[in-house]
């Protein structure tokens, strides 16, 4: 149950009130800001490797290199108060050519370009008036071989830079400290030769890699090279794999651009070499710290590009490029006030699942064009609570994504219906690009950490209310096939779990619900003291779908399997034995069999008991919450019910404000 003030508190549970309801438009998805691109430069450079930077002044800094038939020419550009009518086209030579690839990074004032020669030099220009002059070229080292395809570098708040670059199979490290360059160092991973590397720095330095592993196959991996955030300073992280193709497809991982602004962004190239080829740049966020490796599914970019596209940004934008062309998003989150133009609101929670539809007034064709940002896909913020003597109050934001409208004109009337839904639809649309496998060999990743990775992949973050021991420590087999949706996906490992799943905002919650947890909240008819009325109750006894549980997994060999029987004696005593067989080769001790089939008894006996109670909206009411219910005429004194749902309804005009609480068994 979410935390409520103690003048909020007192309101809701009194029999008269005024009702507060707030609704706002947001351009957010998933908690992040929707970058909105505009393109502001389509030119006639040809395309080659590029690099983009900002400086403290907000300058736009881009450097690119000419393809080889020109000679490999470097020229860089500064434009100075960037927007749609700068000459993005304007560039000054450096005398530098025979590059190889380009890189860039900015502090305040500082800027550091780097490239490497044809004949392994490791060149750099400084600039410390925010890119207005720029040093003679310095000599920093040598790389190993020419063979580079992955260069970025990144500064530290206190001038503190690194520049890592990938030469052929290895990813090399040589930061300047204190203003000394320190040898360069290899990193202590295998894999096959790579092909792009982006870093920026947050604690430790924070690093996309794409190339192929020590097997072939195609990899895009991001890694931790630590600093004393997570990992002390020097030390590599793990591999850990975003993307991957088998060596004998057609896909590959090319190019990889980072930025971290509120979340960590990555462009990266997705190039496929089959009929109907393709290079296309893809875009993904964090949901989460960079080390736990949990990404937003990766979403296409609409453009073709061989060399990927550069990603920075300022207090105020996002900017995006590559030799030829120029794109800017707003960062700034913006708001639209929708509270006094409510007509009706409707919203029904049940488990994961959560819908909201709003009728709001348009006699003035107000909404004829929809006001940014409201739109398809923007973010619904919906909160509910009263007047108090405190002012208006609520118990909490919730949010939905706006799926569909509908403009309603009927008898003189003029309405804009909003529909929307919470982040269970995003898990129900998504679907799985490739395979993926986990435990097959070793205790990869346990059922908590599949859950994470499977929400993640639509914008959600799994939060921890409560958990099982077995969400945390059960190791399976999982494997999903291409085209598998996420909410099957999500609905199969809750099975093999007594968790239970919520989802509120930006975040799933799981929950493992007791038997003997106790009530956070009481109601009560008629209304006792300190409880909150009932209005209207309906409480069903049944029996449960099944009472015995057969579990089947594997013994320690073959011709020994493992089976285990769970009995709800009780309702067997009722009625008859209902049977139910479980199967998993996943299960391979008599504990865990035990474990797995009072799982589906209690499952099955929560289901058993039904109901509902109809109330004055609780602002702090969550799915899964225990409550105790006094109901004297149905026979109850301090009963457990557990809420698996609510409907709240506001209609304003006619005062009605009401919540029913859909009930099962503790």
């Amino acid at each position: 149950m979410r935390n409520l003030s103690g003048t909020l508190l007192q309101t809701q549970k009194q029999s008269s009130h005024i009702p507060y309801v707030r609704l706002e438009a947001v351009n957010k998805i998933n908690g992040v800001t929707r970058l909105d691109w505009q393109r502001l430069y389509s030119g006639t450079e040809e395309e080659y490797f590029h690099a983009l930077t900002l400086a403290g002044d907000g300058s736009l800094i881009r450097a690119r290199i000419t393809p080889p038939s020109d000679s490999r020419k470097l020229y860089i550009q500064r434009i100075i108060n960037p927007g749609e009518d700068s000459s993005f086209g304007a560039w000054t030579y450096t005398s530098q050519y025979n590059a190889v690839i380009v890189a860039a990074a900015a502090l305040g004032a500082a800027i550091s370009l780097f490239w490497i020669k044809s004949d392994r030099k490791i060149q750099h220009i400084a600039s410390n008036d925010y890119g207005a002059t720029w040093s003679a070229a310095q000599l920093v080292d040598y790389s190993p071989s020419t063979a580079i395809n992955g260069i970025s570098a990144a500064y530290k708040s206190n001038g503190d830079l690194a520049l890592f670059f990938a030469d052929q199979s290895t990813l090399y490290v040589k930061k300047l400290v204190n203003g000394q360059w320190q040898a360069k160092s290899a990193w202590n991973k295998t894999t096959g030769n790579l092909s792009g590397a982006s870093v920026v720095y947050d604690a430790d330095w924070n690093l996309f890699v794409t190339g192929k592993d020590s097997a072939g196959s195609y990899r895009l991996w991001s890694i931790v090279y630590g600093d004393g955030g997570m990992l002390p300073a020097g030390n590599w992280g793990e591999l850990q794999t975003l993307a991957e193709a088998p060596s004998d497809g057609n896909f590959s991982y090319h190019h990889a651009f980072l930025d971290k602004s509120a979340v960590l962004r990555c462009f990266y190239i997705e190039k496929y070499n089959g009929s109907e080829a393709y290079s296309q740049p893809f875009s993904t966020h964090t949901i989460g710290e960079f080390a736990d490796n949990l990404w937003h599914e990766p979403q296409p970019f609409n453009m073709s590009s061989q060399y990927g596209l550069a990603i920075a940004h300022d207090d105020t934008h996002c900017w995006l490029s590559c030799a030829n062309a120029v794109w800017r998003a707003i960062l700034a989150e913006k708001r639209l006030d929708l509270s006094n133009n409510i007509l009706s609101l409707a919203e029904d929670a049940q488990g994961c699942e959560s819908k909201l539809t709003v009728e709001l007034g348009n006699e003035d064709a107000g909404f004829a064009l929809l006001p940014p940002p409201l739109d398809i896909g923007c973010r619904l913020d919906f909160s509910y609570g009263y007047m108090t003597a405190a002012g208006s109050e609520t118990g909490g934001v919730q949010s939905y994504t706006l799926r569909s409208y509908e403009y309603v004109n009927t008898g003189g009337t003029s309405r804009l219906v909003l529909y929307a839904a919470n982040g269970w639809e995003n898990v129900c649309r998504w679907t799985a690009k490739q395979q993926y496998r986990w435990n097959q060999v070793s205790d990869d990743m346990s059922v908590r950490g599949i859950l994470a990775f499977i929400l993640a992949r639509a914008g959600l973050k799994l939060e921890i209310v409560s958990a099982s021991e077995i969400i945390e420590n059960f190791y399976p087999d999982f494997n999903i096939n291409p085209g598998t949706t996420g909410d099957n996906t999500v609905k199969k490992l809750l099975s093999f779990v007594p968790d239970r799943l919520f989802i509120e905002g930006d975040s799933a919650y799981p929950v493992h619900p007791l038997p003997d947890d106790m009530p956070l909240y009481w109601y009560s008819a008629p209304q006792i003291d300190g409880t909150h009325p009932i209005l209207a109750g309906r409480y069903k006894t049944g029996v449960p779908a099944f009472n015995h549980i057969r579990v089947e997994g594997c013994g320690s060999t073959a011709s020994q399997p493992l089976v285990v029987n769970c009995y709800d004696y009780d309702d067997i005593e009722k009625g008859y034995d209902c049977f139910l067989s479980e199967a998993d080769v996943n299960i391979d001790s008599v504990v865990a069999a035990r474990s797995r089939g009072e799982v589906l008894l209690r499952s099955f006996e929560m289901e058993a008991i039904s109901g509902y109670i109809e109330i004055h909206p609780n602002c702090g009411q969550q799915v899964y919450d225990v409550i105790g219910i006094t109901d004297s005429k149905a026979g109850l004194v301090n009963e457990k019910r557990r809420v698996l749902g609510f409907k709240t309804v506001f209609l304003p005009a006619s005062g009605k404000y009401l919540q029913t609480l859909l009930l099962g068994k503790v």
